[in-house]
């Protein structure tokens, strides 16, 4: 997992060329008047997903890992913070959904271990395979503008 700001960006362009782009795209592109929804970037290799949406509680939540993305999850507007736990033996609660490509854990059992981190406006977090994050809860409900990455491994 990487948390940072787009000023950064370039510590990051040695991972990949798709995460360079990725963070490249976010950089240069104005997100605040986007219409929501999913656009190609380069084919299946690059997906931006736009959204707008109200943050929840942690507990109503699932932690979620990806094998065939990696997520670069970047905060237009408002604040939220995401769970986070690496991957080891914990067992989904919803198995590996390759169609979605997702596995679901539930929060209960994975609290203890889980560290919950803020991402403001104008930051981004990078999700790799064996990272388990729930994006999108708050203490209070807070409006939020995020744009996704999906990064084909």
């Amino acid at each position: 997992m990487i948390v940072d700001t787009l000023n950064n960006k370039d510590l990051y362009s040695h991972i990949s060329p798709r995460i360079t782009a990725a963070l490249a795209h976010l950089a240069e592109t104005d997100f605040t008047s986007m219409e929501l929804g999913n656009y190609e970037l380069d084919g299946k290799n690059l997906i931006v997903i736009v959204n707008d949406y109200e943050t929840k509680p942690r507990e109503v939540e699932p932690f979620e890992v990806h094998q065939q993305y990696i997520d670069v999850q970047y905060v237009v507007s408002g604040e939220e913070e995401f769970g986070y736990l690496p991957l080891a033996e914990q067992t989904p609660s919803r198995p590996y959904f390759e169609k979605h490509d997702y596995a679901e854990f539930d929060y209960e059992s994975n609290k203890a271990d889980a560290a919950f981190i803020p991402l403001k406006a104008g930051m981004f977090a990078v999700f790799f395979p064996d990272d388990m994050h729930m994006p999108g809860t708050s203490a209070s409900p807070q409006q939020v503008r995020k744009v996704v990455i999906k990064v084909k491994i």
